[in-house]
């Protein structure tokens, strides 16, 4: 896994009180077809168990985006709950191939609220091009100060029969709705 590990540092005083860790985690996985090699890097990443539920690229003010190894288990629910996360990743199935996944962000100082994009690719240098000017786009289309760019970008080649590169960020975990007698 290569990121860049620059820290916004605050304009207009001390960094908000964080309220929210968003975890982000990459991982590479690798099995007999694309959809499993899928599941393989979910699994790798901490969150195979848990139904994503794709969001749309805000990150909510009071937020902390913390880059990890593993989604920990502290982000909470149980088997099949709803999993509110940003990611990328990029499938193939093409022996030779590379794939390359990447989130980056960018945040407020002051209040920790940001935003992130998501691309997937076979380049790393498309991939990482990709989020850089997407990053760059979007500062302009929003009247915030945003610190510097950040990012967390993975990638391997294909060495048969499946690889999927994956990053991806937790938001936050819903289970589903209790029945009267307490099941799920």
């Amino acid at each position: 896994m290569s990121t860049s590990t620059d820290h916004p540092v605050a304009a207009d005083g001390p960094a908000p009180e964080t309220t929210r860790k968003l975890f982000i985690a990459a991982a590479i996985g690798r099995a007999r077809t694309e959809l499993a090699a899928f599941d393989h890097a979910l699994t790798l990443a901490g969150v195979a168990d848990h139904n994503l539920i794709r969001l749309g690229s805000v990150i909510p003010a009071g937020s902390e985006v913390v880059e990890t190894h593993l989604i920990p288990g502290s982000v909470g629910g149980v088997w099949g709950d709803r999993l509110y996360a940003v990611y990328a990743e990029q499938r193939t199935s093409r022996l030779g191939h590379q794939v390359w996944a990447g989130v980056g962000w960018m945040t407020e100082a002051v209040t920790g609220r940001g935003l992130f994009v998501e691309h997937g690719g076979t380049d790393e240098r498309a991939v990482r091009d990709q989020i850089s000017v997407s990053l760059d786009d979007l500062r302009g289309h929003h009247d915030v100060r945003f610190g510097p760019p950040r990012s967390c970008v993975i990638g391997a080649t294909c060495t048969g029969p499946s690889t999927c590169a994956l990053v991806v960020c937790a938001f936050a975990v819903q289970p589903w709705v209790r029945s009267p007698n307490g099941d799920r």
